[in-house]
């Protein structure tokens, strides 16, 4: 008897342009069958179906996370959490506590001082706006290196700090004299010129490890194995369904979602980028030709695990991805390998990748206007149609440049998060109000292949819903680009059904279609019936994969 899943009592969101809205839906073996009645008539018809009265909850297509990050989330929860601490001794009795409960020698290594998922303020949070010192550390865990982290950058803004006791900065080497490789890091000195235990680290995602620590515990294999099978239940929890990955995923990230495909536990539908470690064009021109035929053109995989492109960075610091290659396979919180690319490599890289039939990823910020040239220049020679080449992060952007992105039929993902809630201080005072900034409205106007993703920042879609229709800067709640807000039927669009053609899988996935896959989220409130701001407030009560339960009722 065919696996069959049936949900009845509800506002459903197609987004199926044939059959827009219904009251019940029907999954058999995975794939959608029936809407309303005849959805009751499939219940009715086969006595081992599962129906469940949704009671009026509303149902949406799955949400397909376009810069998912997600193999991070996991990892947060493996490390004793501070987030409660507001004053140093708070800080002490957990370092305290571990080291009760961690035998002599071993690390304590503890989650950033703040509140999450951001951590701003780091040790301003605290009644003494300070980490605990040395000699505090010392007194606390006397026969254990501890290390209190900086918040990695990505998730916040620097700078960040980090605090050592004195059996830390012994055994990684630390002295009055060290002095680090990469800018952006400072080595703390007390009144006596003596090490104070602090480092502050202004980058955005930090080097201080790479650089400077590297007898410090990094996530094994086993740890990021854990990690990812925490992370995919709690992206579950939001009501997401696919994630891509186009910055791109290092050897070893990519190897613990193969680990976990392999066992059968992927129920996150995943599409990887290869994130390379190579150093040089030479070694990169080697790569593709010799290594990389597996992620060429539309990649190898199946419906729950595909790998496809890769990614390549326009700028960086050389001395960060040194210093972060040497450290391989560990990759601290990013889960990629850091890159440094100048203009011209990044020109060279790009004819190299169409040349092997590799779709390239890359970051563009407020560089669209340089990223572009490359992009005609390649499509003169390999032409870049139905290649499907992904452009992440845009910000600032002209019309006339996004105009030449749909002529090149390339595809575009946002995170409006990073640019105008976390990031916005920096466009308030943009002469068209931030109109080019993130532009939403436009890009659809142009009729532009458009996902939104959340960068992991935090990972809760709906977050990330509400800063597309608000468009607020944190800080001063001013509206950047009032003209550029989506609807919710604009936005979730753009963050279910979009993301599909990133994978080469829009003619199975993304609409709650007839013989489309069974992916869908059921909510607590409807939020085409919501203002705005009530947006970032709803929860997933459900999430379905396929037909089947993974958050929720019956799911394990």
């Amino acid at each position: 008897m065919p696996r069959t899943l049936v949900l009845h009592n509800a506002r459903i969101h197609t987004f199926h342009d044939a059959y827009p809205r219904a009251h019940a839906i029907a999954i058999v073996d995975g794939r959608v069958a029936a809407y309303d009645n005849a959805a009751l008539t499939t219940a009715t018809s086969n006595d081992q179906a599962q129906v469940i009265d949704l009671q009026g909850a509303c149902v949406i297509p799955g949400i397909n996370d376009a810069h998912a990050h997600m193999e991070r989330e996991g990892l947060k929860t493996l490390r004793p959490s501070l987030a409660h601490a507001r004053t140093v001794e708070d800080v002490l009795q957990v370092i305290r506590e571990q080291a009760r409960i961690t035998p002599p020698g071993v690390y304590i290594v503890t989650m950033p001082v703040g509140t999450p998922p951001y951590f701003f303020g780091g040790a301003a949070q605290l009644a003494e706006s300070r980490l605990p010192t040395r000699q505090e550390l010392d007194a606390a865990a006397p026969e254990h290196p501890v290390y209190i982290p900086a918040p990695f950058g990505n998730w916040g803004k620097p700078p960040g700090t980090a605090a050592l006791n004195s059996l830390a900065l012994q055994r990684n080497g630390l002295t009055p004299a060290s002095q680090p490789t990469c800018a952006g890091i400072e080595i703390g000195k007390d009144a006596s010129g003596g090490l104070s235990g602090i480092i502050v680290e202004r980058n955005t995602r930090p080097a201080v490890e790479f650089d400077l620590l590297p007898d410090i515990p990094r996530f094994g294999f086993a740890e990021r194995l854990k990690g990812l099978r925490i992370s995919q239940k709690m992206y579950h929890a939001k009501g997401t369904t696919s994630i891509y990955e186009g910055h791109g995923s290092a050897p070893e990230t990519i190897s613990i979602y193969r680990k976990l495909w392999e066992e059968g536990d992927l129920t996150m539908r995943t599409g990887l980028v290869v994130s390379p470690t190579w150093g040089n064009l030479p070694e990169a021109a080697r790569a593709m030709r010799d290594w990389l035929a597996a992620a060429r053109g539309r990649g190898l995989g199946d419906p729950s695990f595909r790998i496809s492109g890769i990614h390549i960075a326009y700028g960086g610091d050389p001395l960060v991805a040194c210093c972060a290659r040497a450290n391989l396979p560990d990759t601290g919180w990013s889960g990629f390998v850091e890159q440094a690319v100048t203009p011209s490599d990044f020109k060279a890289l790009c004819l190299l990748a169409a040349e092997h039939d590799l779709r390239v990823n890359v970051i563009v910020s407020d560089k669209l206007h340089e990223i572009l040239p490359v992009l005609l220049a390649v499509d003169k020679k390999f032409p870049l149609a139905g290649k499907r080449w992904v452009l992440q992060h845009i910000a600032r952007a002209r019309v006339e440049d996004l105009q030449a992105l749909k002529a090149l039929g390339v595809l575009i993902t946002t995170i409006p998060t990073y640019f105008l809630w976390k990031g916005g201080a920096a466009y308030l005072d943009e002469a068209d109000g931030g109109d080019s900034v993130v532009a939403h409205a436009t890009m659809l106007e142009l009729g532009l292949d458009l996902a939104l993703a959340t960068d992991n920042i935090p990972y809760d879609p709906f977050f990330t819903l509400w800063v597309a229709g608000a468009r607020q800067e944190r800080v001063t709640g001013q509206v950047i680009g009032s003209h550029q807000t989506l609807s919710a039927d604009a936005a979730l669009r753009a963050f279910t059904i979009a993301g599909a053609r990133l994978t080469f899988d829009e003619h199975w996935k993304g609409p709650l279609a007839p013989g489309f896959a069974g992916d869908l989220a059921v909510l607590d409130r409807d939020p085409m019936t919501l203002s705005v701001n009530a947006w970032r407030d709803i929860q997933c009560t459900m999430t379905v994969v396929g037909g089947r339960i993974v958050h929720g009722t019956d799911s394990t």
